[in-house]
């Protein structure tokens, strides 16, 4: 669910790549590998269902976002200072090509090619929507950091 959650919008779509992910892994058991990681065998299942979610559904979501024309700078101490599901969310709320981008080039390791290959899109379009991404990440994450903390009702 950890990883369906970083390539998904909100945990219901999660869910849906969850239950797309095992139907897989329950119907392709036969191509698992005795004798390699399960761990990782199924991990892969589940980005795969991640991306196959993503290419069924990619015409409901607008891809056409220009509010990247203006950067911010951050502190890069800002990390130090968020929980996890703070940046969990806050990676939920990118748009969901530079979400997919994200979380495959940075979270899961893979090149820009082998990213441009799997979304079917440019090798220029994947590295330029890493770097849009990490921008709108640092703008959510600073916004989310400088929000006043609500104080806890008594009673």
């Amino acid at each position: 669910m950890g990883i369906c959650l970083r390539y998904s919008r909100t945990r219901e779509e999660a869910v849906e790549i969850v239950n797309d992910g095992y139907i897989k892994i329950f119907t392709k058991l036969d191509r698992y590998s005795k004798g390699l990681s399960f761990k990782g065998w199924l991990r892969r299942v589940m980005i795969n269902s991640a991306i196959d979610y993503f290419r069924r559904n990619e015409k409901h979501y607008n891809s056409l976002d220009i509010s990247y024309g203006q950067y911010e700078t951050t502190s890069e101490s800002i990390l130090d200072q968020l929980a996890e599901e703070e940046i969990i969310a806050a990676i939920q709320n990118l748009p969901p090509s530079y979400r997919m981008v994200f979380n495959l080039f940075v979270i899961e390791g893979y090149k820009h090619e082998e990213i441009a290959n799997q979304l079917n899109i440019s090798v220029g379009t994947s590295k330029s929507n890493l770097s849009i991404a990490r921008n709108k990440l640092q703008k959510i994450l600073l916004q989310e950091q400088n929000k006043p903390k609500s104080k806890e009702k008594n009673g």
